[in-house]
């Protein structure tokens, strides 16, 4: 149960610093990080599951708000799109 909150927590921080840490430039950056949240969703999915789903709401918190970035994401690279 640790480990799959510690890799949630590791996933959303390697996030937040990536989104942060550079300039983005066009849609094209935004989607790799698109990409490395939709993994990270996946990861999380895979750690909830092996530890049944027991992990006092944690990990479906944790998971919520993965998704909650994939739309945000989603919705940055289709304005990013439109803007130019």
């Amino acid at each position: 149960m640790k480990k799959a909150l510690l890799i949630a927590g590791a996933a959303l921080s390697l996030i937040a610093g990536a989104a942060f840490a550079e300039k983005v430039h066009d849609w094209r950056d935004l989607e790799k990080t698109h990409k490395h949240v939709q993994e990270a969703i996946h990861e999380m999915e895979r750690a909830r599951a092996a530890n049944h789903y027991d992990m006092d709401g944690h990990g479906a918190k944790a998971e919520e708000l993965l998704h909650q970035a994939e739309r945000e994401l989603h919705e940055a690279i289709e304005s990013s799109k439109h803007a130019k």
